[in-house]
């Protein structure tokens, strides 16, 4: 490849209930386009059957709105670049097979992503971005974990969730108060004017840089059944101070076990990442520790947090300088390895 040459990625994003594309330049996010279904609101969690109808709807408009935006033309494409794990596996296969049509009928490279890596990796879209070594929580839905970034192809879990993700915690718990789904963001929202030190939840005492948050959940059970059999509008009079406290303990086991690995590792440049990174409380708590420990702190721009094809570009853009193309045959997978 000449030199002088761009180097232009188109991505794909389908590995849940958001359908995604992205152009991203030499590393320069130029469009980034999400499609969201509200239809699973109604059923209190992702219907995996719903989510893979409403991708084969979404993803030849949200690919034409991304090229359109952008500027750029099929012909100028130098790589496709896909989610192929983890996720829903009918999701994935929506978009893995269209990446894979485009690139056979383009004639142009397939490049294979790992979800996860790419959420650590959506920390270095913005200008402001961290130095390698950085260590990386990422928390989404279903994945929580703390990554080792030595660089962009080279990642390493230090510890992960061993049952529920936070992400699950928060949605399982704002079941418990009633509220919609998704609830994560509602708990957000109605903590701000709470008190996070009203009620007492456990938090799972794990080894290592692992996490668990079914506890927590089992916690506020118990204590709602408890609270409501003897005042049945309790949950009504102290949301706000249920939510706040409830954000707490997640947030307090998160930062924790960011605080170990930090003192461990001693690396100073710290990220977070993922869905959960929206959180109001995880990035203040994550900011707040940056400025008593003098840690240099990241947290993505909001549309980069959720699932998106930016962070997929971006992710594409370093596997396509380190020669890391996928043949056709390659398959969408719910589950990969790290």
């Amino acid at each position: 490849m000449p030199e002088n040459t761009d180097i232009t990625i188109l991505a794909i994003e389908s590995s849940c209930d958001e359908t995604s594309a992205a152009i991203c330049i030499n590393g320069k996010i130029l469009s980034n386009i999400i499609a969201t279904q509200k239809i699973h609101e109604q059923y209190g969690g992702v219907v995996p059957e719903l989510a893979s109808r409403a991708h084969m709807q979404n993803i030849v408009p949200v690919v034409s709105e991304c090229l359109k935006e952008s500027g750029i033309k099929k012909e100028d494409i130098q790589a496709i670049a896909f989610t192929q794990a983890p996720g829903l596996i009918g999701s994935l296969l929506v978009g893995g097979q269209f990446a894979k049509s485009l690139a056979l009928a383009l004639e142009k490279p397939l490049i294979a992503v790992h979800h996860m890596q790419a959420h650590v990796l959506a920390n270095l879209i913005s200008d402001k971005k961290p130095s390698f070594p950085f260590l990386c929580l990422t928390v989404s839905g279903g994945h929580t974990q703390i990554v080792l970034a030595k660089s962009p192809l080279q990642l390493e879990v230090l510890g992960e969730t061993i049952d529920d993700a936070a992400g699950e915690a928060f949605d399982k718990t704002a079941k418990l108060l009633g509220l919609t789904y998704p609830g994560g963001p509602l708990i957000d929202k109605y903590a701000k004017d709470g008190n996070p030190l009203a009620f007492k939840f456990a938090e799972p005492q794990i080894p290592e840089f692992n996490f668990s948050f079914s506890g927590v959940k089992t916690s506020v059970l118990y204590f709602l059944q408890k609270q409501v059999k003897t005042e049945p509008d309790f949950i009504q009079k102290n949301l706000n101070d249920l939510c706040a406290s409830i954000q707490h303990a997640i947030v307090n086991i998160l930062i924790k076990k960011l605080k170990k690995a930090v003192a461990q590792t001693g690396i100073k440049q710290v990220c977070i990442a993922g869905g959960v990174s929206a959180n109001s409380g995880l990035r203040n708590a994550l900011l707040d520790f940056g400025k008593e420990n003098h840690i240099e702190t990241f947290i993505p721009d909001f549309q980069y947090c959720v699932d998106n094809a930016a962070m997929i570009a971006i992710t594409g853009y370093y596997k396509f300088l380190g020669n890391q193309f996928s043949s056709l045959d390659i398959s969408s997978s719910a589950r990969a390895v790290w």
